[in-house]
């Protein structure tokens, strides 16, 4: 038996001056940092390398396209994915500090 559940949209983000140049900024910059990580591999990495540049074109020009015509539905991937490592980093800390020396 197959349940589906409607998922509600999410709302609009809120404009505010420059949002669209950070989110340009954002949108591409991640593809970029995967292009690069998959360019300097410290081994060869065959058609995988090609692969993952193309899709990462192919994401950026959507990204792109979403951050400058559609930026009310854009959603930051650096402030996504910073709340996590900061919460990781704030783990670690706080580990390293209760830890006995």
């Amino acid at each position: 038996m197959w349940v589906f559940v409607a998922r509600e949209a999410s709302p609009d983000a809120p404009y505010w001056p420059g949002r669209q140049f950070l989110a340009a900024i954002d949108a591409l910059g991640w593809p970029l940092l995967w292009v690069l990580l998959f360019t300097h591999a410290p081994k060869p990495v065959g058609l995988v390398g090609p692969f993952v540049t193309a899709v990462a074109v192919l994401s950026a020009l959507v990204r792109l396209h979403r951050a400058l015509w559609v930026n009310h539905r854009y959603r930051f991937t650096t402030w996504r994915w910073g709340k996590i490592v900061a919460a990781l980093l704030l783990m670690g800390a706080v580990m390293k500090l209760t830890m006995p020396a």
